[in-house]
């Protein structure tokens, strides 16, 4: 049987299927459907230094192709999250991606230097799509200038590989990509949601606007990925976001096709596809 097992940041992954940030929960949530030590890391959803309470509701609507949410980034903090919910992961040996983020500089900062290296943490995953308040709402992620410095100034306070997760609404994504890694990413995620509203007609007004993720992404996200790829010489993390929400075994469901893919394809190793993609 052909090893879907990768190396990222120099720990072994068992597989390379991780879930979108904010996809599940705590992690915990899963457990009566499967093990989430079944992946190859787990994603957590985003965290800021203090606890979030997110927005009002309603915060989720299903469209025919995707979903669009407005969950405001709710948490429980990056300290509830490893003094309650991290000893699950330690006892199920599962690594996990840490994503965080913050509406400043010294938000994200503060975030990135209270989580501490461990065996299990593979990376630091920063939100680049939150509104950076002291710019009057401007995305941190929208301008190459402000990646590149967000991104170093987090790098310059952690030892802990880094991720940037970047966001799609930008006028060119390459040059974000080549911002955020000149700046010290590690990797990149692509892509974050799209920016998207719902309209109720009866009422007549806009009744919920946030971000869209599900399978109409897809493309978009394999663009991005394929352009970045060919920039900058690090890792990138495909997401897309709905596939759990549809199916909540699609994870296991992914990986024991993948791995029958590649004895079907006669390949011995999951790397041996990585890169394969060109044009």
């Amino acid at each position: 049987m052909g090893s879907l097992a990768v190396n990222l940041f120099g720990k072994k992954l068992k597989n390379p299927v991780m879930n979108a940030s904010g996809t599940l929960g705590y992690g915990v949530e899963v457990e009566p459907l499967w093990a989430v030590e079944t992946m190859g890391a787990y994603v957590t959803k985003g965290l800021s230094a203090a606890p979030h309470h997110g927005n009002p509701t309603p915060r989720v609507w299903e469209e025919r192709c995707g979903m669009l949410n407005s969950i405001g980034l709710q948490n429980v903090g990056v300290h509830r999250f490893f003094s309650h919910y991290f000893p699950f992961f330690v006892e199920r040996r599962c690594p996990v991606i840490v994503n965080f983020f913050g509406f400043s500089e010294e938000e994200y900062l503060s975030c990135a230097r209270s989580i501490e290296p461990h065996d299990l943490v593979v990376a630091l995953e920063m939100n680049l799509s939150c509104p950076n308040i002291k710019k009057g709402g401007i995305g941190f992620g929208k301008e190459a200038s402000t990646v590149h410095a967000i991104v170093r100034s987090v790098r310059e306070v952690t030892k802990i590989p880094l991720i940037a997760k970047l966001t799609p609404e930008v006028k060119n994504i390459v040059e974000i990509a080549r911002a955020a890694y000149e700046g010290g990413a590690d990797g990149l995620t692509l892509i974050n949601t799209m920016p998207a509203a719902v309209v109720d007609v009866k009422e007549r007004r806009v009744s919920l606007k946030g971000g869209f993720s599900g399978p109409l992404l897809k493309p978009v996200a394999l663009r991005a990925v394929h352009e970045c790829s060919q920039a900058v010489p690090i890792p990138i993390i495909g997401v897309g976001g709905t596939a759990t929400f549809v199916d909540p075994f699609a994870m296991p469901k992914i990986i024991a096709e993948l791995g029958s893919w590649l004895d079907a394809s006669g390949l011995a190793d999951i790397s041996a596809i990585v890169g394969a993609a060109h044009g």
